[in-house]
């Protein structure tokens, strides 16, 4: 017998593989998990010739007898199939009309007789929550999470008259993460890997070649569904255990303790990894030690010396609040309604109605959820209320904490007028003591002017190159919060104060935010050195130093922004007045690398708020630190709720998520070609929405005879080297004149063997570490295949030894035009050196313009004639002459070819985040 299950709609899909063998299938189930295994196992060509569910209630219909009685099956939905131990003859019979070969069960609350369950040719498989024989029993889910299991699964198997003892047909594992609850759990893994189980079972059973593993009777357990009274928190436990407990319980049937008096539940917990915030003192029952209330949630304390947080509290009479509220939750007073909040609450009252369809009136009284609401009708509520009461955006934990409806009326209400809005940026900072100083560094998701944790708790590590040491745990965004981000993004673009607000004042926020941003530049720099690896000096000047540039370049454009009246050919007498304005796009993406994490940031970001649209942006996954410390500067700057979200995360989740968002009118992103092409498939395919994509380069630079040797050697080595080689332009090819090659090769590995490697922090260090781990592997094999073409490794090509991600810094010669290192870019300290023939200045063109990259380029030479006719014949989108790597925020920068479209900087870059209207009009 199986009891879990999940009301939350989700959209799933499997491979579509067609086998010759199909069966004749009865489904005895419910829940949407039941309604998605239904209608995957039609697509692969199974018939099924019968579903058996659950009566309707309260009205309302099974999501698999929706499915299926819209598909003509046979639904059958009986209260029960057995009376006293014995079958229901007419239910049976009812069952056999149908013929099944083989009975499904993808979620069965129900007890099925052994005659129908060995009623089929094929018998009856069943899905089961746990990595059986662990966890037996209807609460396998949360014991797996209550006793700490490290690895969770489910399995298929073979029903019998046991409790979930039949044998194993398959199963399936996943890790367990620190602070995932059963929710979580079941929507990442059980639900939709339990799914594809399901359709690979039936198709294993219809081709002969289903298992039947015996289950051992070694380490079973079988605990049965947990009731409330004994769900007590008992105290004298480690944290870890305290949390597990906590989160085993959540959100059925809760964990609780007492205090004062009433009986308290607990929800949302999680590890507490950081310093513990100050806090008032709570006595609870039993506790050797008070609990902490504090501004994040109240602090608990394991008998080990560790901490853990809960989110939020629940009364005895079913109220729930944030546990950081917990000393105010009795203070404000009921607010008088004004005649229009009359009008949204009459609006309200009526989409309660039609949810809670059973209920003949909504009175003050009414409880939603022991109404009959779910976790359905929650998303359901929210989403009409946002759109029938003028976009308010309201969470699904606002209707938990405020299930009675006239308690729900007065949080809308509140919230209207502003009166719950945060007076005070909660961040829970890791700190470290480094570099002379104390570095805060938030580690959550920013969405809608608050840090959180990701939707699911789900995080991950980020990690120090200079020793691969772990910096902190980030939280990891789900599709949930890019979408959460998204309407912030949405609400503040088209309601809130930022679409109000005057060019003026968003420039003076602009220059505010800069401002900050060169009063905390040491800290900055030193979290950019940590995250990424940046040379601190560096860090200073560029990536720290040139974000502050840019902020004040664009904050100076807002008010600056400006169309044009065009005169028109209109016959006499008409008169017309025809003019052109610049607007705003509404919510746009950025999606950026991890070469420059903050400069990168500025780049986009700047022209994007100038030009008045509010923003999601992706920080790359392996350095989101200063993107999350850049959002809580931009907070103390005084920017609207919702203008600015951060969502750390991966760009296989996120990053999709954002390119197929159809409210996301524009996506920015730097980054590979790869990733650039199926960015703009997806945006095409969701919405069109306008992309702008600087991407991969293989930028020439043309060093001739007649140069400054002595600059030429130092313009090169910094066109290679600097930043690690990690620099979207990059030289990512040098083709040095035949007269001069020899010595320029000499004098630059001279060069190179006075560079320091080392601690990015030690302002004598001259070269840090790669990025990340998988980004030097990368570049070793680089090297390597150069060596099996024939090129010739004068210097490098090895890892340093010593700990962390350190890369010698390397040159090639004789490198030809067919060879890998000629064709792709390394992205790191790699020189690939290639002669041409003295005085050949088109056949060198040729080689440097064949590539399908166009980032940027170079050309050393005394002969200006010879300069200007080289790079009128460049194909890049940049063209340094006796220098390199100079780039100004008033300058536009951008690729062509496969290198990408659209510009960063200058002027040309708010018209990647502006459209133009014409109106024209008679008078």
């Amino acid at each position: 017998m199986l009891r879990w299950g999940s009301q939350a709609l989700r959209r799933f899909s499997t491979g579509r593989v067609y086998f010759k063998n199909k069966l004749k299938l009865a489904l005895i189930g419910q829940s949407v998990f039941g309604q998605e295994v239904y209608s995957h196992l039609r697509k692969e060509g199974h018939r099924i010739v019968g579903v058996f569910t659950v009566p309707d209630r309260d009205g309302k219909a099974d999501p698999l007898a929706l499915v299926a009685e819209k598909d003509g099956t046979p639904v059958f939905k009986f209260p029960r199939w057995r009376v006293k131990g014995k079958t229901i003859k007419e239910v049976a019979e009812a069952y056999r009309s149908v013929g099944a070969e083989l009975n499904v069960l993808p979620f069965c609350s129900q007890f099925i007789p052994m005659d129908v369950i060995d009623c089929p040719k094929y018998g009856s498989i069943i899905y089961h929550p746990s990595i059986l024989p662990r966890h037996r029993g209807a609460s396998a889910i949360n014991w797996t999470l209550i006793m700490g299991d490290k690895k969770a699964g489910f399995s298929v198997f073979w029903a019998d008259d046991g409790l979930d003892t039949g044998p194993i047909l398959l199963q399936r594992s996943c890790d367990v993460e620190p602070n995932e609850t059963v929710d979580a759990l079941y929507n990442r893994f059980l639900f939709p890997e339990g799914i594809k189980a399901m359709v690979e079972a039936v198709q294993l059973i219809a081709d002969g070649k289903a298992p039947r593993i015996p289950q051992s009777e070694d380490g079973a357990t079988y605990e049965g569904i947990q009731k409330k009274e004994n769900a007590e928190i008992s105290w004298d436990q480690s944290a870890e255990a305290l949390h597990n407990w906590i989160r085993g319980h959540d959100k059925v049937p809760g964990a609780w303790t007492e205090i004062n008096g009433q009986m308290v539940t607990f929800y949302g917990s999680s590890l507490l990894n950081s310093s513990v915030p100050p806090g008032e003192p709570l006595e609870m029952k039993g506790a050797k030690k008070p609990g902490l209330v504090t501004k994040n949630g109240l602090v608990l304390f394991g008998n080990d010396g560790k901490a853990l947080m809960v989110r939020n509290l629940q009364f005895e009479d079913g109220k729930m609040i944030p546990a950081s509220q917990y000393f105010s939750a009795g203070e404000k007073s009921v607010v008088e309604l004004t005649a229009e909040e009359m009008k949204v609450a009459e609006t309200i009252k009526a989409i309660w109605a039609g949810i809670l369809s059973n209920i003949p009136t909504i009175e003050d009284s009414t409880d939603f959820f022991k109404s009959g609401g779910g976790s359905m009708d929650v998303a359901r509520l929210v989403e009409e209320i946002r759109q029938k009461c003028g976009g308010l955006q309201l969470q699904n934990e606002d209707v938990y904490m405020a299930s009675k409806f006239e308690d729900f009326i007065q949080k809308v209400v509140r919230k209207l007028r502003g009166e719950d809005e945060e007076t005070e940026l909660i961040v829970d900072y890791v700190s470290k003591e480094i570099n002379e100083m104390t570095v805060n560094m938030p580690y959550q998701c920013f969405i809608n002017g608050q840090f959180t944790d990701a939707d699911d708790g789900k995080t991950y590590d980020t990690i120090n190159p200079t020793d691969g040491s772990t910096i902190c745990k980030v939280s990891y965004a789900s599709l949930a919060d890019v979408d959460k981000a998204v309407a912030a993004a949405k609400d503040a673009f088209e309601n809130g104060e930022w679409g109000r607000m005057n060019a003026r004042e968003r420039g003076r926020l602009m220059y505010r935010l800069a401002d900050l941003l060169e009063d905390n530049q040491e800290e900055l720099a030193t979290i950019e050195a940590l995250d990424s690896g940046a040379v601190y000096t560096l860090a200073l000047k560029t990536h720290i130093g040139m974000s502050v540039q840019t902020f004040r370049y664009f904050a100076g454009w807002c008010d600056k922004i400006q169309g044009s009246t065009i005169p028109i050919n209109q016959a006499r007498p008409n008169r017309n007045l025809t003019f052109t304005k610049k607007e705003p796009l509404g919510v746009c993406a950025i999606i950026i690398p991890w070469n420059y994490p903050l400069m990168m940031l500025a780049w986009k970001s700047a022209a994007c708020l100038a030009a008045g649209n509010t923003l999601v942006l992706k920080p790359a996954q392996v350095t989101p630190l200063t993107a999350l410390k850049f959002a809580e500067l931009s907070v103390k700057a005084g920017f609207p709720k919702g203008v600015i979200n951060i969502i750390p995360g991966s760009g296989g989740i996120a990053g999709q998520r954002l390119s197929e968002h159809p409210d996301v009118r524009k996506l920015g992103f730097t980054g590979s070609t790869p990733i650039g092409k199926q960015i703009m498939k997806s945006c095409a395919a969701s919405n069109l929405k306008k992309v702008s994509l600087e991407l991969g380069g293989k930028s020439p630079l043309i060093i001739f005879n007649d140069c400054e040797l002595d600059k030429a050697v130092r313009m090169g080595m910094g066109a290679v080297f600097f930043n690690k080689g990690e620099n979207c332009i990059a030289a990512g090819r040098l083709f040095v004149e035949e007269s001069i090659h020899d010595e320029f090769v000499t004098r630059v590995v001279e060069e190179i063997k006075k560079m320091k490697i080392g601690d990015p922090l030690d302002r004598s260090t001259d070269h840090g570490p790669q990025n990340h781990k998988a980004h030097l592997e990368k570049l070793l094999q680089y090297c390597e295949t150069g060596v099996k073409e024939g090129a010739t490794l004068v210097y490098g090509g090895r890892q340093v030894q010593r700990p962390g991600f350190f890369m010698e810094p390397t040159v090639f010669t004789n490198v030809e035009d067919h060879m890998y290192l000629a064709k792709e870019e390394s992205f790191g300290p790699v020189m690939v050196i290639s002669k041409f023939q003295n005085g050949d200045i088109d056949g060198v063109l040729r080689r440097a313009n064949d590539t399908e990259y166009g980032l940027a380029s170079g050309v050393l030479t005394r002969d200006i004639n010879k300069a200007m006719y080289v790079s009128e014949k460049l194909e890049a989108g940049t063209v340094f002459i006796n220098t390199y790597n100079k780039t100004d925020v008033a300058a536009p920068f951008g690729g062509v070819k496969q290198s990408g479209f659209g510009k960063d900087l200058g002027e040309e870059a708010l018209n990647e985040y502006l459209k133009t209207k014409t109106v024209t009009l008679e008078y």
